[in-house]
């Protein structure tokens, strides 16, 4: 391999790696802020939020740039060894790279694809990842002056060049240490939003120890309660969340707290109450945002209000939460005809999409930022509790509403 190829291997990959790496981060805090808003978000056709939220952009909840930042590392590393590896192994380098960029081209089409027809969205860090795959492809193409039928035989033999090289040895290490290290720590999207719950019970979380209650307990009690015009109807603990179907931790949240709602139910009947309060982030039907997160959230949101008159609440419920990566509005409107029994849902969707802004003028009111947020006897908490810390603030809430 040439000097010159080699080094516009090299600057492709760092590109490559440099772009996933970015968007990686962009997912990364999407996840845990919803009203994010990334540099590269211009509109609602250059958006790559719009993209990074959508059922393309993972793969079992672990984000498609995270695959894409290591195999840049991995052609960035091919690429130095064809500048400074012997020359038997830099003739084959190139026959690597186009194998793994002809790969990686298959990728970057169905992805375009994705983005392009089906999102009718553009990302610019992605297009920048698959300029980067092209030109990969491309100089390394040109560069390979072996035949590819020999390729499997020559690996074999530079593998062999690899193990008596210790400096080759230990970095193939670290690459093969880091990339399952960046794939098993990396935050994933919860198993409702990869579409992969089924309906069970989360496990339980472990129990938080007497120290971790303690510093819950200073922690909580030091939080401001916030007067909220919502009636209790006798409850003890007055539960407000503020929601959005089509978010993710909306929908881990319902269903780790689920069985905290039930226990308690069963132990204090009517004595812990759940309301649930309409913020859809899409800009459809909320005024307060910029840019829609969440296509279906606005029509997610009236079919659950429609169901209410069926007795198909937790149904509806059931099904918008488990099938996030996918949901669409002509999805949820078949959805609501099939389990929430709704024959007339355009007929009914501007009078009950009115009361949907209601509830969003209530969180405007109370400084809603993200979904979920929830207030607890009034104390604000935006995002959601672990499951034994969210058990612990309703039991101090209990305890504290029986000494009175």
């Amino acid at each position: 391999m040439s000097k010159r190829a080699a080094l516009f291997a090299l600057a492709c990959a760092l590109v490559g790696a440099g772009a996933s790496v970015a968007a990686a981060y962009v997912h990364y805090r999407l996840l845990y802020d919803p009203t994010y808003l990334s540099f590269c978000d211009v509109n609602a056709t250059i958006s790559c939020t719009q993209v990074y939220m959508s059922r393309f952009s993972t793969v079992r909840g672990i984000p498609v740039a995270i695959f894409g930042a290591l195999w840049f590392v991995v052609a960035g590393v091919l690429s130095l060894s064809g500048l400074a590896a012997r020359p038997a192994v830099r003739e084959n380098v190139p026959g690597y790279l186009f194998v793994g960029s002809t790969l990686a081209l298959a990728v970057v089409l169905y992805l375009g694809y994705a983005s392009f027809v089906l999102l009718k969205t553009v990302c610019l860090m992605c297009l920048t990842t698959y300029a980067a795959v092209i030109g990969l492809f491309l100089v390394s193409g040109a560069a390979t002056s072996v035949p590819m039928t020999t390729l499997p035989r020559r690996a074999a033999r530079d593998l062999c060049v690899l193990v008596t090289s210790p400096l080759a040895l230990l970095v193939t290490v670290l690459l093969f240490v880091g990339a399952a290290s960046t794939l098993a720590f990396f935050p994933r999207e919860s198993a409702a939003a990869s579409g992969e719950t089924t309906g069970a019970t989360p496990a339980a979380a472990p129990a938080p120890t007497q120290t971790q209650v303690s510093e819950f307990e200073r922690w909580y009690t030091s939080q401001l309660r916030v007067p909220l015009v919502v009636p209790t109807e006798g409850a003890k603990v007055l539960v407000v969340k503020f929601n959005d179907f089509q978010c993710p931790a909306c929908g881990q949240s319902y269903l780790q707290y689920k069985p905290i709602f039930a226990k308690y139910e069963a132990e204090h009947p009517g004595a812990v109450r759940l309301v649930l309060k309409d913020y859809p982030l899409n800009k459809d039907c909320n005024d307060n945002m910029t840019q829609t997160l969440h296509p279906a959230a606005c029509d997610a949101a009236v079919a659950v209000r429609l169901a209410q008159a069926h007795n198909k609440t937790d149904a509806m419920e059931e099904w918008l939460y488990t099938h996030q990566p996918t949901m669409t509005p002509p999805g949820v409107r078949q959805a609501a005809h099939d389990l929430g029994q709704i024959a007339d849902f355009d007929a009914r969707y501007s009078a009950t999409i009115a009361l949907v802004k209601s509830d969003i003028a209530l969180g405007r009111q109370l400084g809603i930022k993200s979904t979920p947020t929830f207030f607890i006897n009034g104390v604000k908490i935006e995002g959601a509790l672990p499951p034994q810390y969210f058990d612990q603030a309703i039991a101090y809430e209990l305890q504290h509403a029986a000494a009175k």
